[in-house]
């Protein structure tokens, strides 16, 4: 419990740069914080390297891929954005996502040398499709996969996908995603464009359904388990 005095700063406080909420006064709350921010910040810098494969310039960033082949530093990096990816997302971490074949990461790096958003990639053989509440699953679209997820249907899908933004709410409303998810659907497949049916999200947070639902522009997009 915490006593409020009259204190400039009292109790939860967001963090403007890394998005941490924590208690402010509280000791290790604030070492917490402290220590997260860092860390943040030294992932999200991002003074570019010398062989980008660049798949889109705009006035206020790039985007850039990293597939299989990349080096080993930029894999390495790659694994810090997704642990970070993976905590604001809430996903369980120590999946690494390194040496799948079609496992490919786009990244938004912002005009002010900052990686702004992130999208990874991988091929699938199936999805499923979610129905909205008012449907119920036939009988037979059950599965026990179906079961465990509740009112989706399953189908075939060959690629997914998962994003989330990094930085500082300044960045929000920018069309990040939507920029991220064209660059999928152009330059995930050499030759050819992703439909929206080939592709699914994997484990959608609130805000990432809600997305999902107006870029697809159907409320029934695909979704598939992360592992």
């Amino acid at each position: 419990m915490v006593l409020d005095l009259g204190q400039k700063y009292f109790g939860a406080v967001n963090c403007d740069i890394c998005g941490m909420v924590y208690t402010a006064t509280h000791p290790e709350d604030e070492a917490n914080h402290a220590k997260f921010h860092r860390k943040y910040i030294s992932c999200t810098k991002f003074n570019g390297w010398k062989n980008e494969e660049v798949m889109e310039d705009y006035p206020d960033g790039r985007i850039i891929v990293i597939g299989p082949e990349a080096p080993k530093y930029a894999h390495k990096k790659v694994e810090e954005v997704r642990a970070l990816v993976d905590r604001e997302l809430g996903f369980v971490e120590g999946n690494s996502l390194s040496g799948k074949d079609l496992c490919k990461t786009f990244l938004f790096i912002s005009s002010d040398k900052k990686i702004a958003g992130c999208l990874i990639a991988e091929g699938i053989t199936k999805g499923y499709r979610v129905i909205p509440d008012k449907e119920q699953p036939k009988a037979e679209d059950t599965d026990s996969e179906s079961q465990r997820r509740g009112a989706v249907k399953r189908i075939r899908s060959s690629c997914v996908r998962r994003e989330s933004h990094l930085g500082s709410w300044s960045m929000r409303r920018k069309k990040i995603a939507s920029r991220l998810m064209e660059a999928l659907r152009y330059h995930y497949t050499f030759g050819s464009v992703l439909r929206m049916e080939d592709i699914a999200f994997s484990d959608p947070t609130p805000d990432g359904k809600l997305f999902a639902t107006a870029f697809s522009k159907t409320p029934q997009f695909l979704v598939y388990k992360y592992t």
